[in-house]
């Protein structure tokens, strides 16, 4: 069995909590979870790679077991966001290292390859955007308040955050619903209860913007370092369509490009085939 540990970092006051698997001599892999879930998304894949690679899976700040600040002491953008997790990077000690990035992830991994490119040994993203043509219609009421950032606005999204709307998210697009496991969801829906947890998701929601206004950058980024990249989608995604997962060829002609028979929470039910992609790409 692969042994995992279960680690905290300070990063200059800050508990970043994560998930570490593999001989920290082996090429390191840094994996970037999405909303709403944590590290916890990785528990399938983890094992699978660990024989090969050094893993470590923070939780983002406000997910998971990291720590979760009120919004007064901690601004919850994703600017602050891929600051804590690049800094956490270094506490670490990684110099050079692939990410691996799904739906927040990207924008996260994505801010830190542009800010330091010689530390990004590759990428691979799973359903993680960056480009405008992979945003579907469902992301509509959230555009609706990047445009009117009103109470009313606001509110309407509260339903994103709702138990049945996380369940959704795992198995819209699955062609086979028992093969999700239950306990995803549920711990995400756990992490989004807590006190102060809804606001602070709808700020992230808000700020998303900004991360459709660096997609110009990031694609300058993949232009001029041309990272091998590796996307691994879901193809039955509600929110990031497979036309964002083409686009990197656009910038990376010899991007890797597969999709899967499954949706947004592609590792529910891929794990095994997205791994055994991850091990022949980033094969020696």
């Amino acid at each position: 069995m692969t042994r995992i540990r279960y680690r905290h970092a300070d990063v200059d006051g800050f508990k970043v909590f994560y998930r570490e698997a593999g001989s920290p001599s082996a090429p390191t892999l840094l994996l970037l979870h999405g909303f709403p879930s944590s590290s916890h998304m990785f528990r399938d894949l983890i094992p699978l790679l660990a024989d090969r690679f050094h893993i470590v899976a923070p939780d983002l700040p406000g997910f998971g077991r990291s720590d979760m600040p009120s919004r007064s002491e901690f601004a919850y953008t994703f600017d602050h966001i891929a600051g804590v997790i690049d800094r956490f990077t270094e506490v670490i000690g990684l110099t050079r290292f692939a990410i691996y990035v799904f739906d927040y992830g990207a924008p996260t991994g994505f801010r830190i390859a542009a800010r330091h490119p010689d530390r990004i040994a590759a990428i691979i993203t799973q359903n993680g955007n960056a480009y405008v043509e992979g945003l579907s219609e469902g992301w509509n009421p959230i555009r609706a308040y990047w445009q009117e950032p009103s109470a009313a606005n606001r509110d309407a999204l509260r339903a994103f955050l709702a138990p049945e709307a996380t369940r959704w998210q795992y198995t819209h697009g699955v062609p086979d619903e028992t093969l999700v496991s239950p306990d995803g969801s549920s711990l995400d829906d756990f992490y989004l209860a807590r006190p102060g947890a809804d606001e602070v998701q709808l700020d992230l929601f808000l700020d998303y913007a900004s991360n459709v206004a660096l997609y110009p950058e990031f694609q300058a980024y993949f232009r001029t370092h041309r990272p091998p990249l590796l996307a691994v989608w879901g193809k039955h995604d509600p929110f990031f369509l497979p036309p964002g997962a083409e686009a990197f060829r656009r910038d990376i002609p010899d991007a890797e490009i597969r999709f899967f028979d499954t949706g947004h929470f592609a590792l529910e039910t891929h794990a095994r085939e997205i791994a055994d992609a991850i091990r022949v790409f980033l094969a020696p």
